[in-house]
């Protein structure tokens, strides 16, 4: 035990030795950058959205692909712009230089350099997804850089982001983690690639979801940045004020078990969900505007604060996400990380640029900190399509697996003859059948979780207990 102790902290020293590098990316520092995605039918045009963007005082803004119209617009700002090249490009690219010489050709040169593009993001949470791709991803990101050397462009660093899920541990103690095995073959090319160009390990990362996983063992104020609690990593002595610096050390030291002790991290979403389902606890605004304030906080401090394995690490930080995106699937926090609501009002204040002196105005009262406890329905909601309804209806209740048996004529539940009435029992009842295994009560945004049963007469609703 002796041995590994004082391994780890030889490297912490040697990383306290690069403190130039982490502080080096001035132009990155005291930028908070924000998720602009577009996966709504009821959002600003992209004039007003970048609009809204300065309004906030953001520094960066993160595209989720390399719309013409937005980086047209974004000419001539001083933005820092980061532009994605979609996971279903990714296989060609890395087959032909002269596919990704005409990618950037097409996505980067019509309007660089008047746009301030200074990150090309290669994919989105790969390593989460098809492995098919795996092997695909190193190779199209040195294909991209390829391009950008042909062309004398020094000032665009190429990235991917990718999920917590790559590490195989959990995240406390972090100085435990590690990689997943499977994906070794990919981390460590990935890894020689980022140390090599001088670029940053890109990554997905939210408190929120192993909060909300076991809200009893991990405390909200841990979670949320308040600094009330802090942990101690016995084996490598570090001392941790939050969720999200353990999180992030995970990646650290995970990093430097494969050798690579210098490579910086670029944090390409996080966030927290102001609103969600009745078995979601803790998404509400309160909490969302108290964990993002805190972190601009933290991320615009000078000099930078880094974190507790990398002390003055200068840390690029996108919030997620611009706007509500209603069209996104899933349970109901996926469509409620938004800084702004559709019709251009403030979700909660918030400045970007952590320089001003903001007086908040009062925030709503957090009431669903704790999980819920009791029985849920899943119902149509209000204003759902009729004719989408209907599809809806039809695709759940004949797939055979009985769980519209009580609404055939002559059952329990065929009256009263109605499309939400039909609608409300199918979805109960598909949701209480297949929750376990990952269902949830969306159905393309035509249902809502409810408290109240619906049931009536002799037909009983099927419910989920939690």
């Amino acid at each position: 035990m002796g041995v590994v102790v004082a391994l780890l902290f030889l490297s912490l020293l040697v990383l306290s030795n690069f403190h130039n590098l982490w502080t080096a990316d001035a132009q990155t520092s005291n930028r908070i950058g924000v998720n602009y995605g577009r996966l709504g039918d009821n959002l600003p045009s992209s004039y007003q959205s970048i609009e809204l963007i300065h309004s906030m005082k953001a520094g960066q803004v993160k595209l989720y692909d390399a719309n013409p119209e937005i980086l047209k617009l974004l000419s001539g700002t001083d933005l820092h712009v980061a532009i994605m090249v979609p996971n279903h490009d990714i296989i060609t690219i890395a087959s032909n230089q002269s596919i990704a010489n005409e990618w950037i050709h097409t996505n980067l040169l019509q309007d660089y350099p008047e746009t301030k593009i200074r990150f090309i993001l290669v994919g989105n949470q790969v390593l989460s997804g098809n492995p098919d791709i795996w092997p695909h991803l190193v190779p199209a990101m040195q294909r991209i850089k390829n391009s950008l050397k042909i062309l004398n462009i020094k000032n665009i660093k190429i990235s991917t982001p990718l999920a917590m899920d790559v590490l195989e541990t959990t995240f406390f103690p972090p100085s435990n983690a590690t990689f997943r095995f499977e994906i070794e073959s990919v981390i460590l090319p990935l890894l020689h690639f980022l140390n090599g160009t001088k670029s940053y390990f890109s990554i997905n990362v939210y408190p929120y979801f192993p909060w909300s996983d076991n809200p009893t063992s991990i405390d909200l104020d841990f979670a949320l940045m308040r600094g009330n609690h802090s942990h101690t990593d016995l084996s490598s002595g570090l001392i941790y004020a939050n969720l999200l610096d353990e999180m992030l050390d995970s990646l650290h030291f995970a990093m430097a078990k494969l050798g690579h002790h210098t490579i910086r991290i670029m944090i390409t979403e996080t966030g927290w969900p102001h609103a969600g389902d009745f078995d979601q606890p803790g998404a509400n605004i309160y909490n969302a505007a108290t964990y993002n304030r805190n972190l601009i906080q933290k991320f615009t401090a000078d000099p930078p604060v880094g974190t507790p394995a990398r002390p003055n690490a200068v840390i690029p930080v996108f919030i997620f996400s611009l706007f509500d995106e209603n069209r996104k699937s899933g349970p109901g926090t996926e469509r409620n990380w938004g800084l702004v609501s559709s019709d251009g009002r403030p979700v909660y204040e918030i400045d970007m640029s952590g320089t001003g002196v903001t007086e908040y105005g009062p925030l709503p009262a957090a009431r669903n900190n704790r999980p819920y406890k009791g029985k849920l329905w899943c119902v149509v909601g209000r204003g759902a399509n009729s004719s989408e309804l209907e599809q809806a209806i039809s695709k759940v209740c004949n797939q055979g697996n009985g769980t519209c048996d009580a609404l055939m004529p002559g059952k329990e539940c065929y009256r009263p003859i109605s499309p939400t009435w039909h609608g409300s029992y199918a979805f109960s009842s598909y949701w209480a059948k297949f929750r376990s295994v990952g269902a949830n009560c969306y159905f393309n945004g035509l249902a809502q979780q409810t408290t109240r049963n619906p049931s009536r007469g002799s037909c009983e609703f099927p419910s989920v207990t939690l």
